[in-house]
């Protein structure tokens, strides 16, 4: 039967449940468990494909196009398994589908509740993860113990104790112990009063991570133990690390998964934490770095990029460098490149996004990576701005535009494509989820993939005009990949650029720290030979000779 972990948090938000969850979930895996994961966002909207990057940081897709918490990019990147939409779920589509139904007729003219119908909901998203081959589900509530919003689903992982059995069943709870600097000590009454606000809605954790700046003492451990009635070896240190890669290790030499495994009777189970204990002993190891510019609009949060900065460091981890991030304002680029700034980095990221502002200054970027050999990599609404540069500053195509930002334009070099013209719903435009693209052989694309079909997440709705194609490769910009029927740009490369490389796909969403994206993988290859001091502008071989 399928056992069941609950990942729940107090004292204060942002402590670490999905890295937590993440980590457990990567020991439970290294014991041969199959294990998938879910998040529970007690926010009202449906999912978090409209909500602002500056309310909630990035979207993370999955293959089946599913627009969800960041959270989960931590659980794929560390369980290494695909989820999909189901792995994610919040308040507001849950009562959508109970609503829905409602209005068809399904409950009969009852009274509709929180419980049991809302509850019986959220035990339903539980359930359909739990596939007769899964080992393990585990599931992250979201929010903090005390939030009126979660209530509904703290009560809903109660219930899940008696449906399923208590041996079946973990609760984990991860809490802060805060230092206080005046005098100099570290505080257990936060976590104290959290345990007992989840005492108070049924549920009695079996396990406490305890977040803290510092180790903490022995006897705070202790103290802890008493006061929340959980076992010694049940209360595991979480201290801060400079790698996040660092924390299955740490929960492991605590016990953390020794005793969840005792909980569920999952024992006789041995780890193999050898590849990943080599992978944080690299990373412990990078002595070079490279310098890598981001252009975005939403810079001032850094999560709204939270996947795309660590595919730079898996990038960074292949070629044995540490990846230093400049974060640059989208506005600010003209500005910066009419002081002859910009020149200092040894690689540019022009990430994907929405919207107008900013624009100007990210094709200003893409047009000085291109004159200046500095390495560039475009992705998604990125590959559209250096289309855009390539064909006004190459082409002589003045006012050539994406329609998104100039319905009136004489050169619309990236549109809406005829298909789509048409639909009203903006929504039904969108490509979302993984899409194959057929790249060209022997270009610089198929020899980072070492294939030459390939399958990657979209989450976009313009594209490049077909009708500027043939006069984008005469002059030297390569479309080296497309959609298996031929209609549809996937991938673009400058020719005798060290790397110029665009593509509508996001393939940050499926980088590995041990398997980095391909494209990262070559963007900080060639960043590397650019901050050697190296040739860059020859290197035309495939970007794995530069390492």
């Amino acid at each position: 039967m399928t056992k069941h972990i609950f990942i729940t948090g107090g004292v204060a938000s942002g402590l670490g449940k999905g890295i937590t969850g993440s980590s457990l979930g990567r020991l439970l895996k290294s014991r041969g468990l199959k294990v998938t994961m879910q998040k529970f966002d007690p926010y009202i909207n449906v999912d978090p494909g409209t909500m602002n990057p500056f309310e909630h940081g990035e979207v993370f897709v999955t293959d089946d196009g599913g627009e969800t918490d960041l959270d989960l990019g931590h659980y794929e990147r560390f369980i290494d398994v695909p989820l999909s939409k189901d792995s994610n779920a919040t308040t507001g589509s849950i009562y959508q589908t109970v609503l829905a139904a409602e209005r068809r007729g399904e409950f009969l003219g009852r009274t509709v509740q929180v419980i049991p119908h809302i509850t019986d909901e959220i035990k339903r998203r539980i359930n359909r993860l739990s596939a007769s081959d899964t080992d393990v589900v585990i599931t992250e509530v979201g929010g903090t113990v005390g939030d009126i919003e979660i209530l509904p689903f703290l009560e809903a992982i109660r219930q899940m104790r008696l449906d399923v059995g208590r041996g079946n069943v973990c609760y984990v709870h991860v809490t802060l112990v805060p230092f206080i600097g005046p005098s100099g000590e570290q505080k257990t009454k936060p976590t104290q009063h959290s345990v007992t606000e989840l005492r108070s809605r049924g549920i009695q954790p079996d396990a406490v991570v305890l977040r803290s700046e510092e180790p903490i003492e022995p006897s705070l451990r202790d103290k802890i133990s008493r006061l929340c009635d959980v076992d010694i070896s049940a209360v595991v240190n979480a201290p801060d690390v400079g790698n996040l890669y660092e924390v299955p290790l740490i929960l492991h030499d605590e016990g953390l998964d020794d005793y969840v495994c005792d909980i569920l009777g999952l024992t006789g189970l041995d780890p193999d934490l050898s590849s990943w204990t080599e992978l944080v002993n690299r990373i412990e190891m990078l002595e070079d770095t490279v310098l890598i510019g981001v252009i975005g609009k939403y810079v001032s949060l850094p999560d709204a990029y939270m996947s795309v900065v660590e595919s730079l460091k898996h990038g960074g981890y292949h070629h044995g460098t540490k990846i230093q991030v400049e974060w640059i304002q989208a506005e600010e680029v003209e500005g910066l490149l009419a002081s002859g700034r910009l020149g200092h980095l040894d690689g540019i990221v022009i990430p994907g996004g929405f919207g107008e502002r900013g624009i100007e200054g990210k094709i200003a970027a893409a047009q000085f990576s291109r004159e200046n050999n500095i390495p560039c990599l475009g992705i998604c609404l990125g590959l559209q701005v250096m289309v855009i540069d390539f064909c006004r500053n190459q082409l002589g195509l003045a006012g050539a535009t994406s329609r998104e930002f100039d319905l009136t334009t004489l050169h619309p070099v990236i549109d809406l494509m005829e298909s789509q013209k048409d639909v009203i719903d903006m929504g039904g435009t969108m490509r979302l989820g993984v899409y194959p693209a057929r790249l060209a052989e022997g270009s610089r694309i198929a020899a980072m993939y070492a294939d030459n079909l390939v399958y990657e997440r979209h989450r976009h709705r313009y594209e490049v005009n077909n009708d500027y194609r043939s006069p984008m490769e005469a002059e030297g910009l390569s479309c080296s990949g497309l959609s298996p029927d031929g209609r549809l740009v996937e991938f673009i490369e400058l020719e005798n650029h060290p790397f110029w490389v665009g593509t509508q796909a996001h393939p940050e969403f499926k980088s590995r720290p041990d398997a980095p994206a391909p494209l990262f993988r070559g963007l900080i290859g060639a960043a590397l030979a650019r901050s050697e001091g190296r040739n860059p502008h020859l290197i035309k071989t495939p970007i794995e000779s530069v390492d």
